[in-house]
């Protein structure tokens, strides 16, 4: 296998997975595309059909990470998702795969890239920035910009890396600080994976930056990104094909800063909407009123985030509580109604 991509999610992302998977064929039938799933699959599900357009599907629990259930149980959904990605770059480069690439799964890919396969030919690691032009508008700076700042400077719903001996030092070290601490916490200089990677091209060489303007298109670039569909149905930005679009968080704030930063323009909103139809034809209604796995307790009582950040800050529970979200016995939840109630408040009213 000479590329392998993967994306990693929860079952409320299948949809989102499907329309990546769905795209990526159609530009590399000759790519084996994995999906890490970080939930488990309610008994009465078909797996086998819900996943059918991956070649492999890993579960989480699989990739070797230490007391997997007491280091889960530190992160929400999206940290958790995005904790997992090291240890998954490593289990494939373990395979023996040359190449790599992540893609976010609420990304669609439009253009083949082969320029990224000749990329890792030579660079051992390839990042794309959220921006690769200023903005001048204050409220572009501002959303922009300074987001860049506190959240990284470059996307990491993309990284390709090879598996030369840099790249492996590089997935090692990755791996390393998203085990202990892969969070949302921008005040303490983290934002999940992303800030990390803005000490990538000074921590390592023949780290490739891909400033083409086709490239994880989104939301937060399009002050700078011009889209235009051509006479033969294909996409351009800036005159460039358009690589991969990265659909963040369509159906909440991506609508709004969506319709900012179209002004006016209908090839993003059109864009948009396409995307739209495709989740719909790839719902799963069986899924519909699934709950993350990992976001209840065993009795299926939901976990509030003020529990997962006390237990994160007390390495003494860390130690003690091996399997936090069983509730039988001596449990992390007995012991927090006992001794830390208000961080169950909201689920024991």
């Amino acid at each position: 296998m000479s590329v392998v991509c993967f994306t990693s999610l929860t079952l409320g992302y299948l949809p989102r997975a499907r329309v990546l998977a769905e795209t990526l064929r159609a530009a590399h039938p000759d790519w084996r595309l994995w999906a890490v799933l970080v939930d488990r699959v309610p008994p009465a599900f078909a797996c086998r059909d819900a996943f059918a357009a991956f070649d492999t599907v890993l579960d989480a629990e699989d990739l070797g990470i230490a007391r997997f259930r007491a280091w889960l149980f530190r992160h929400d959904l999206i940290e958790a998702c995005t904790a997992v990605k090291g240890a998954a770059l490593l289990h494939l480069q373990g395979l023996g795969i040359d190449k790599i690439v992540y893609l976010d799964p609420d990304i669609a890919v439009f253009h083949p890239l082969a320029a990224l396969e000749r990329r890792l030919d030579t660079a051992s690691v390839v990042l794309t920035p959220h921006q690769v032009a200023p903005n001048h508008a204050a409220i572009a700076v501002s959303d922009n910009e300074l987001s860049a700042l506190r959240h990284g400077v470059y996307n990491l719903g993309f990284l390709a890396v090879r598996s030369d001996a840099v790249g492996r030092a590089f997935a090692a070290w990755w791996a390393e600080r998203l085990y202990a601490a892969c969070f949302d916490d921008p005040a303490n200089g983290l934002f999940t994976d992303q800030k990390y990677a803005d000490l990538v091209p000074a921590l390592f060489d023949r780290v490739a930056i891909e400033r083409d303007p086709g490239w994880n298109v989104a939301s937060w670039n399009l002050s700078q990104r011009q889209l235009r569909f051509t006479h033969d149905g294909g996409i351009t930005v800036n005159g460039a094909p358009l690589a991969f679009y990265h659909f963040t968080k369509h159906g909440g704030i991506g609508d709004t800063m969506t319709d900012r930063y179209a002004q006016g323009r209908h090839e993003p909103l059109e864009l948009w909407h396409w995307y739209a139809r495709r989740l719909a034809v790839h719902a799963e209604p069986n899924l519909a009123d699934a709950c993350w796995h990992y976001g209840q307790f065993s009795d299926g009582t939901p976990i509030p985030r003020a529990a997962r950040l006390l237990y994160r800050e007390r390495p003494d529970l860390m130690a003690y509580f091996d399997d936090p979200f069983d509730v039988r016995g001596e449990s992390l939840r007995a012991w927090l109604i006992n001794h830390a109630p208000h961080t169950l408040a909201a689920h024991t009213r």
